[in-house]
């Protein structure tokens, strides 16, 4: 498979650029210190080639060159979403589709059964009723088979958890899957249980590969998404993105076949550049095929190894060194695998050149992170490997000054407009250190920013207020000592997300020679009040010099949380079970 990878990234190389075009009356925020201003920029063959003032740039003039007039609307480079994991949507009415359940939706479990079977009435006889995005704090508790029950006992419904770390079954699937009171926990994962020990449908992190035992039933027949339905799925996935201002991700783990997919993407136009990390589990196959870091173009790029060494945050079962705040003596779930472990993986892709990225949320997690890192450099140094801990959430002081020792880039969260009712639970002297952009920026650790979409809404400018004022949709603020002026937001979510894929000299900047990947906005983020930074309108999105999308004349700035669907790829902030582990 991996092997004819050369010949579909050969096929992308010949693009079509717009000739020469001048932008005038711009509010331009270049990311660019030593050119941190300008009111009009050229571009020419993708790229941009000047920029300046009005009077300057349109000297540069020639017959054959378009001007555009942006009339004073504000533009910044495209943004960069580090860490996501695209999912193909489907209409509401496809066969395809996923229930949303978040807050926005859906705030008690009858609401949430009401919402399941709604699509069960659509769904056809064995095919799986399926739903995601749930939170447990606004619903009061987690759904479990019970409730899941009244929805169907004769075909399976699973939904996921709004971290992708737990997964609710009803009956029918744990029976499918072969799990009863006799069940052990795995190591790395627990199954929620009733009064007398039988599984209550609750299951969390690594236990969620139980369920690949009933993956032979014939919902996965009924359930199979057509090739082609698939790519405009994610088509639609990506025109997303781009509508949000997003022209670079970072598909945070996939597989070989799944990269085959992005590169079918990108042959069709996707208005999104990708950087593809490969789950660890595939290593050995990618490194058989000859496969480097690297490896791709500047529309698809391979660029690092995806691992994990954690769960999750807004879950509540990341791995502390103190105990959740509301659960005494619960420190939440270890990671299965030993520090022996650890440390002998990141040694084997460091010695062959792979930047690694680590899933990782819980402070002793983490240091267990940074002990490899370490490990890894003392045996064989070598500078500028660019090592990521991607969510990096409960930090200390420790903690920061080892990832500043290692030059360890910290990939953090931003979700607290989402999620602060769930992080409640890990206490305020905790939140005062959770995701420390404040710290780590002024400590000068490389930094980058994520949505973890769809466990966030892939929404750069929501992201960005998220990080300059704290604050939930309850208007709580949390860790108020870690917020960041909104240059340094933007910077985060433009620049320094090309400096984690070591692309900072071709992206990230309005800079003469970079890609001209820009997005055009109504207003300017710096003079509105920062609590309506998200209702910015984006007006256009360009790659490249390309206009790859327009706003429609009544455009609405932000919709709710996107009903996004799952598909190959993780669920989220950190579940490494793929498609092939799914339950159906």
């Amino acid at each position: 498979m991996i092997k004819g990878l050369c010949f579909f990234l050969a096929l992308a190389t010949n693009i079509a650029y717009a000739a020469s075009t001048i932008y005038i009356n711009a509010n331009v925020i270049t990311v660019d210190a030593e050119h941190p201003a300008a009111q009009a920029f050229e571009v020419d063959n993708g790229r941009f080639v000047a920029i300046g003032t009005n009077k300057e740039i349109l000297k540069l003039r020639t017959p054959s060159t378009e001007v555009v007039d942006l009339k004073g609307a504000t533009v910044t480079p495209g943004f960069n979403d580090a860490h996501l994991h695209p999912q193909a949507i489907f209409d509401e009415n496809s066969p395809y589709y996923r229930v949303w359940l978040g807050s926005d939706k859906v705030k008690t479990i009858d609401e949430l059964v009401a919402a399941l079977k709604r699509k069960a009435a659509i769904t056809p006889p064995g095919g799986l009723i399926s739903g995601y995005g749930y939170n447990d704090v606004t619903l009061g508790r987690h759904p479990n088979r019970h409730d899941l029950d009244t929805v169907s006992t004769t075909q399976p419904v699973e939904i996921t958890h709004g971290s992708g770390h737990i997964t609710v079954v009803n009956t029918f699937v744990l029976n499918q899957a072969g799990i009863t009171k006799d069940t052990p926990d795995p190591p790395g994962g627990a199954l929620d249980r009733d009064p007398d020990g039988t599984p209550n449908g609750v299951i969390r992190e690594s236990a969620r590969g139980l369920l690949s035992r009933g993956r032979q039933h014939e919902a996965n027949e009924h359930m199979a998404i057509p090739h082609e339905a698939e790519l405009e799925g994610y088509m639609n996935c990506f025109r997303q993105y781009s509508a949000r201002g997003i022209t670079s991700v970072g598909v945070a783990g996939g597989s070989p076949e799944s990269f085959r997919l992005y590169q079918e993407l990108r042959d069709e136009g996707n208005p999104v550049r990708v950087g593809f990390m490969f789950y660890s589990q595939y290593y050995d196959k990618v490194e058989g095929s000859g496969i480097e870091r690297g490896f791709g173009d500047d529309r698809l790029r391979v660029t690092a190894i995806k691992n994990f060494q954690g769960n999750s945050l807004s879950g509540r079962t990341a791995w502390l060194s103190q105990p959740y705040s509301d659960r005494p003596g619960y420190y939440g779930i270890p990671p299965s695998r030993s520090q022996e472990q650890l440390n002998a993986d990141f040694l084997k892709w460091w010695e062959a050149g792979w930047q690694v990225a680590t899933h990782s949320n819980g402070d002793r997690e983490i240091a267990m992170v940074l002990t490899a890192i370490e490990n890894a450099e003392a045996k064989d140094p070598r500078p500028n490997m660019r090592w990521r801990i991607e969510h990096s959430s409960v930090m200390n002081q420790s903690l920061l000054d080892r990832a500043k020792k290692d030059d360890v880039i910290l990939v953090f969260h931003s979700y607290i407009w989402e999620y602060g009712n769930i992080l409640d639970s890990y206490g305020a002297q905790r939140l005062k250190m959770m995701w420390p952009y404040r710290m780590a920026i002024d400590m000068g650790i490389h930094v980058a920013g994520h949505s973890d979409s769809p466990i966030s809404a892939a929404y750069p400018l929501l992201r960005i207020q998220d990080m300059v004022t704290r604050k939930g949709q309850d208007g709580i603020v949390r860790g108020g000592n870690q917020t960041v002026s909104i240059d340094e937001a933007i910077k985060v979510w433009t620049l320094d997300g090309a400096y984690a894929t070591y692309e900072e000299n071709i992206k990230g900047s309005i800079t003469p020679g970079k890609l001209a990947d820009f997005v055009v906005l109504a207003k300017d983020l710096r003079k509105v009040p920062a609590d309506t930074i998200k209702d910015i309108t984006v007006e256009a999105t360009y790659m490249g010099g390309q206009k790859v999308y327009t706003a429609p004349p009544k455009a609405i700035a932000m919709a709710p949380q996107p009903p996004l669907n799952y598909g190959d790829g993780d669920y989220g902030d950190g579940d490494e079970w793929e498609n092939k582990n799914a339950p159906w």
